[in-house]
Parts: C-alpha cells; sequence; structure tokens
C-alpha cells in the first residue's frame, strides 16, 4: 500500500493500515486539516467548499467521508458529485466558495484515489499553504463544531452544462466552422466522468458523428488510464475501422488530452499544447509557457510568430505562476495539459477539444497534416539510479558549469539547450534517481543526447 503526502493534497492506494494507504482514517484527518486551515485563513466567514469526483470506484466511500468532516467543522459543501477537475475549478469562484476539493488520483490506475486542494481562486493551493495544511493533519490540530453551527450540503448537478456554456463563449471556440466541418470523432474515455463530459462537449459544438469508446462512468478501466501510445491501441483500431477524423482521449479526472490521427497513429500528447498555441497566437499574439520537460515546438512555434515563449519548474502550480508573472496568454504541460487563463488557469481538457477542433476547421486539413505542419521533435526519458553518498545536487551543478557556455536553466534542476537539442535533468522527489530528458529531431538523436549525459555525469560520480 502506497500513501503520497504532499503540498497539492494527498494520494495514496485504498485500503491497509492507517497512514500506509488511502483509509478512510486518512482521507477524514487530511479533509479536516484542510479545512481547519481554511478556517484559519478566513477567520468569523461561513465557509463554503465546492466538491467533485471522477467515477473511481472508491470516489462515494471517499467523497462521503470528505463532505462529511467539512460538515463537522461547520463549513457548507456544495457537491457536485460525478464531474472533472476543471469543472470543480471553475464552480469555485462561481459559488463564491472559499475553497475546493477534487477526488481524483488523475491517470493513477483504479485502486487510487486522491484529494486534490484548492484555493478560493479555484487553483491549486501553493507550496507554502501546502505545508500548513500538512502540518495540520501532522498535529490534528482540528477543533470541529458544535450542533448548532455543523454545515450544510447542497448537490448541484448543473455544473455540467455551465462548464460546456463556458467553453462555448470563448471568443476563439468557432461552433459554426466545427460543425460545417461535420467532423466524425471517437472518443475513449476510460469509463470516468469524461465519458458525461466530452460526449456533451462534442454535441454542443455541433458535432454530430461521435463514436463512444469506454464512456460508461463506472470506474472500471478498460486499461491504463493514463493517456499514453502503449494504453491507446483500441482507440487507435476504431479509428481506422470507423474512417474517422480524430480520435480523443482524456484522463480519469478530465484534464489531460491526447489526440490520435485519422490513420491511427498518434498526435503525441506534447503536441496537443503545441496546435492549441498555434491557434491561439494566430489569433491574439501574447506570451506562452510551458514547464521545462515539455518539448521545443512550443518555443519555436511561439518565437516564429514573433511572440515570447518561458519556461517554468515542472508542476502545474509552477507553470501558472509563471503564465501570471507574464501574462502568457496559454500554457501547459507537454502530458496534454491545456491551460488557458481566458478561460480559468487550469488545465482543462474541454477548452483544449474545443481550441483544437476549431483550429482543425479553420485549417481545412487532416489531422496527421496538421500535427506534420509543426516542427518535429522526439523526447527521450531515462533515469540513472542513486546511492545514498551521491551528492546529486553537486552533479548537477558541476554539469551546469561543464555547458556554461550554452544556454542553461537552473530553475528546476538544470535544462542544457545545446542548438536546437537539450536536455533537462532534475532531481525526483519520489524516487533515488536522477530523470533525464532530451530531445531532438528523432528519437535516435535524443537516445544518443541522453547516453552522452549519462556517460558525463557517471564520470563526475
Amino acid at each position: 500500500m502506497t500513501l503520497i503526502k504532499s503540498i497539492s493534497g494527498i494520494r495514496g492506494t485504498i485500503g491497509g493500515p492507517v497512514n500506509d494507504g488511502l483509509t478512510p482514517v486518512d482521507a477524514v484527518k487530511f479533509a479536516a486539516a484542510y479545512g481547519t486551515w481554511l478556517k484559519s485563513t478566513n477567520p468569523n466567514q461561513k465557509l463554503k467548499v465546492v466538491i467533485g469526483r471522477d467515477a473511481r470506484i472508491s470516489g462515494q466511500m471517499i467523497s462521503n467521508l470528505v463532505v462529511s468532516t467539512l460538515v463537522g467543522l461547520g463549513i457548507d459543501v456544495i457537491d457536485l458529485g460525478l464531474s472533472t477537475t476543471p469543472t470543480v475549478e471553475i464552480a469555485v469562484p462561481l459559488e463564491n466558495a472559499q475553497g475546493g476539493i477534487i477526488l481524483t488520483a488523475s491517470h493513477n490506475p483504479k485502486q487510487w484515489n486522491a484529494l486534490k486542494l484548492l484555493n478560493q481562486k479555484g487553483e491549486f493551493i501553493s507550496g507554502s499553504d501546502g505545508e500548513k495544511v500538512l502540518d495540520l493533519a501532522e498535529r490534528e490540530a482540528f477543533d470541529f463544531a458544535e450542533v448548532d453551527d455543523l454545515g450544510t450540503i447542497t448537490s448541484d448537478d448543473t455544473y455540467l452544462h455551465k462548464h460546456i456554456d463556458a467553453v462555448l463563449a470563448l471568443p476563439l471556440v468557432d461552433k459554426k466552422a466545427i460543425e460545417a466541418a461535420d467532423f466524425h470523432v471517437v472518443v475513449d474515455a476510460v469509463n470516468s466522468t469524461g465519458g458525461i463530459f466530452v460526449p456533451a462537449l462534442l454535441r454542443a459544438l455541433g458535432v454530430h458523428r461521435i463514436t463512444e469508446m469506454y464512456c460508461e462512468p463506472t470506474g472500471h478501466f478498460p486499461h491504463n488510464p493514463e493517456p499514453l501510445p502503449e494504453h491507446l491501441t483500441d482507440l487507435s483500431t476504431k479509428i481506422v475501422e470507423s474512417k474517422a477524423d480524430v480520435g480523443i482521449t482524456v484522463d480519469p479526472d478530465v484534464d489531460r488530452l491526447a489526440l490520435v490521427c485519422e490513420d491511427g497513429s498518434m498526435f503525441g500528447e506534447e503536441y496537443t499544447l503545441v496546435a492549441c498555441a498555434d491557434y491561439v497566437l494566430t489569433h491574439t499574439p501574447g506570451a506562452t509557457v510551458s514547464n521545462l520537460s515539455s518539448t521545443r515546438a512550443l518555443r519555436d512555434v511561439t518565437e516564429n510568430k514573433g511572440q515570447i515563449y518561458a519556461a517554468a519548474a515542472v508542476g502545474e502550480v509552477n507553470v501558472v505562476a509563471k503564465m501570471k508573472e507574464i501574462n502568457a496568454i496559454i500554457g501547459g504541460e507537454g502530458n496534454g495539459g491545456i491551460i488557458y487563463p481566458e478561460s480559468h488557469y487550469g488545465r482543462d481538457s474541454l477548452v483544449g477539444i474545443a481550441l483544437f477542433l476549431s483550429s482543425l476547421a479553420h485549417k481545412k486539413m487532416t489531422v496527421s497534416q496538421m500535427r506534420d505542419s509543426f516542427p518535429k521533435y522526439v523526447i527521450s526519458k531515462n533515469k540513472i539510479e542513486l546511492t545514498p553518498e551521491i551528492n546529486v545536487d553537486k552533479v548537477l551543478t558541476d554539469m551546469a558549469k561543464k555547458y556554461e557556455g550554452y544556454e542553461v536553466d537552473t530553475i528546476d534542476g538544470v535544462k542544457i539547450y545545446i542548438e536546437k537539442e537539450w536536455v533537462h535533468l532534475r532531481k525526483s522527489n519520489t524516487e533515488p534517481i536522477i530523470r533525464i530528458y532530451s530531445e531532438s529531431e528523432t528519437a535516435e538523436k535524443a537516445n544518443l543526447l541522453a547516453e552522452k549525459i549519462i556517460g558525463e555525469i557517471k564520470e563526475l560520480i
């Protein structure tokens, strides 16, 4: 069993001993810590928190525990039931709530669940606030409400339509062009809440030919729910068989979007953001942001349009902070996460789908032709196992010094730009390893660059 406590929430496998897996006791303790933190930052106020969950088998159990704990603290709860991460994020400010909790383990398999914590803006809480929540949980410093001061529970099933309406209202979402294009779309929603939200969005956009795969929100994932190529063979086959125009797949909480071309080939998770950014930049010039481990293609597309690109440390909260700092018009991560501030500061697959289909309708080309129109890069992902005596920080510092004649970024580990190639070295927060991501124009060149860097690191060690 595994329980991971971090500044962004608590994630674990269901069952096992307390403090070893995500047991009912752990769910209650962490919900109580979050609620207590909210009360400390909003003194003498009647608080409100929005709750939503993906379709995991354990979702209703965890939801009942979290909701009851917040009520016990005197906090009112708006329960969206089966929902998505971006839906909860937009609901928090619309409800004038002080916070939100999304019950999802994102792309993890079905035995996992998690509490992901939001602030009053519907954005993930900061690192410093997360530390305060962790401290409260560790000390169990909770003070529950007396009977006359208990919170209330209000169920609200209107946010499916509210979220879709908000997407349709975005100026760059061109429903008329999408409807005229008459796309045939195949959807793989991995039997989670994307099966409710994605087909509903497509219909609202004017897509009439929709082939649904695994769209029953049972929580029984038919394959590994992370939207990687090796998990999308059924979707690829169905697209070719049905002669569809595009395949769409999302992770269980619908904040990661991956696309499959009309010929069954992968569009590439890395290129979801590139495609959406290219469309947005064409109509509204401005800066873009992605994390240091994302493809260089976004930088190329941005700079080719005369705009500024900036890199952020890995992690959605870091990307959002950098986007706000430079007033970026779009950003995200290379895992298929689209952050479009015109909507809200959170990864949102529904926004990504609407922008992508608008672009595809305007360009009047196939999905594979669109993919091939972007700069071509391949990322190689490697790692080096560490032993306790290795001083990782010194290794990274020495590598930065070795390549000081090149462009080097040290905001998150060390990233070295070598002409059109790059390599990113960073220490894992969860394993005794150094992650080594490299990118070049071909897989062979990316692997060669990684091997070169790994050899140099081993010499240092």
